[in-house]
């Protein structure tokens, strides 16, 4: 650019000289080269200019990327913290109100179970009334069957106190008759003996031929011998 500036100075020197057609040709020619070779530079500095402000656009995305990148790991970063944070408070509000309701929970079968205690309780109290009730009514039964038996048995021995020596007891295991009813036999006992005529009770060998003899049950006795 400066080198074409001093030719178009020369050529520019010679028309003010000479004058000449050449010298004027040389002017007109070494101005044109000027001119395009200004144009060219004016290009050169508007694609420089365009260049530089691409390289600044990408260099203010590059800047902006790196502060969205540093924003965005100071948020992870922060995030992460808040909810550790945030668990920890989660967890230690959950852990409260679990606590609370498993709290509920245990008295709730707490009271069942003491209810169910104090029914079986009560359960237990009552069948142990009714078998001491059972008990007792048995007891008593025994007893008072116990003192009938023994008035049954001073009843027994004072009957067989007056009745006739020789006659045989009644077995014990003879199933007793109530009092009338004893008294009844008693009594005819007594008059079927009055009225009897009285047999000989002797034991042992038949008697001898030509005695008499006392009608006796079972086998007949034996012929006398001649």
């Amino acid at each position: 650019m400066d080198a074409q500036l001093d030719r178009v100075g020369k050529a520019r020197a010679r028309v003010q000289k000479s004058g000449t057609p050449a010298a004027k040709k040389a002017l007109t020619s070494a101005n044109a080269k000027l001119k395009d070779q200004r144009a060219k530079v004016a290009e050169a500095k508007l694609q420089l200019a365009k260049a530089n402000a691409m390289d600044s656009v990408r260099q203010a995305e590059e800047s902006a990327k790196q502060k969205v990148t540093e924003v965005a790991e100071k948020l992870s970063s922060k995030a992460e913290k808040e909810f550790e944070k945030a668990v920890k408070a989660f967890e230690s509000r959950w852990k409260k109100a679990r606590e609370k309701a498993d709290t509920k929970k245990v008295k709730a079968a707490e009271k069942k179970a003491e209810a169910k205690v104090k029914s079986a309780a009560k359960k237990a109290s009552a069948k142990m009334k009714m078998l001491e009730k059972k008990a007792a009514a048995k007891a008593k039964a025994e007893a008072k069957k116990a003192a009938k038996k023994a008035k049954t048995k001073k009843a027994v021995k004072k009957s067989a106190a007056k009745k006739a020596p020789g006659r045989p007891k009644k077995s014990p295991g003879r199933p007793k008759k109530s009092a009338a009813k004893k008294t009844a036999a008693r009594k005819a006992a007594t008059k079927k003996v009055k009225s009897a005529p009285k047999k000989s009770a002797r034991r042992g060998r038949p008697p001898k031929a030509g005695t008499k003899t006392v009608a006796r049950r079972g086998r007949p006795p034996k012929k006398a011998s001649s």
